[in-house]
């Protein structure tokens, strides 16, 4: 009887943590290298604050893994509480979606270090990246032309790189449309939409909404995207 009540007792645990585990969808692995003790937070935007939804205690061991429940195709954030510095470098972003994602970084270049596996969304987002940061070097350049035409009094030079500082943005927001288009497929689109260009002309924004797929457009950022184009095309028509 005793023997019956602990195998019964066994399988209702089992059942239960069978149970848990289907409720997530989101599993994350990762490792940093050099961490022998902190805390790793898994967090989300909510209400334009960081929410930690799950905490991770390193001790000893640098590998890491986390199992979320994820409703929708969405960027998240990992948190390294380093516990003896406010560190900047202490937050790394990674567009998470249903399946397998891994992060393995170190500890001395916690962002910069970084390599995301594991997501369709995060693949793209990098790609958006690493060519939209062609733009900024390009702002960043003209910035310091303006400068040394300011301090010399160079009023055609600056005019001149005001323009060239104008034609940069238009190329920067045009580039930002077009990948959202191009990639309509995927949440990354009305992220970039929302994230990167929330203040483009409206009819860019429109065009980006209506080329989503139904799957993307019922998506988290989908649904955010579309509330904030009907909520300015609202705002246009009083």
């Amino acid at each position: 009887m005793k023997n019956s009540i602990i195998a019964f007792t066994s399988l209702l645990l089992l059942v239960a943590c069978n149970k848990k585990e289907s409720n997530t969808n989101l599993h994350i692995t990762g490792n940093i290298k050099g961490l022998k003790e902190g805390t790793l937070y898994i967090q989300r935007y909510n209400d334009s604050a960081l929410v930690a939804i799950d905490s991770i205690k390193i001790d000893g061991n640098s590998a890491f893994e986390s199992n979320i429940d994820l409703k929708s195709p969405e960027m998240l954030y990992l948190y390294l509480d380093r516990g003896v510095t406010n560190s900047l470098d202490n937050n790394i972003m990674f567009f998470a979606e249903p399946g397998v994602i891994n992060i393995d970084t170190n500890l001395d270049s916690f962002i910069s270090s970084a390599k995301i596996t594991g997501s369709k969304n995060q693949e793209l987002y990098e790609e958006y990246k690493k060519i939209n940061s062609r733009f900024t070097d390009e702002s960043l350049t003209l910035i310091e032309k303006k400068f040394k035409a300011l301090k010399s009094n160079n009023t055609k030079t600056m005019d001149s790189i005001t323009g060239a500082q104008n034609n940069n943005i238009k190329r920067k927001y045009l580039f930002a449309t077009n990948f959202a288009v191009n990639n309509k497929d995927y949440e990354v689109s009305p992220y970039i939409a929302l994230a990167e260009i929330y203040d483009i002309n409206i009819k860019y924004l429109d065009t980006i909404q209506k080329t989503m797929t139904p799957k993307v457009a019922n998506s988290f950022y989908g649904k955010k995207l579309t509330k904030y184009v009907n909520d300015i095309k609202k705002s246009e028509a009083k």
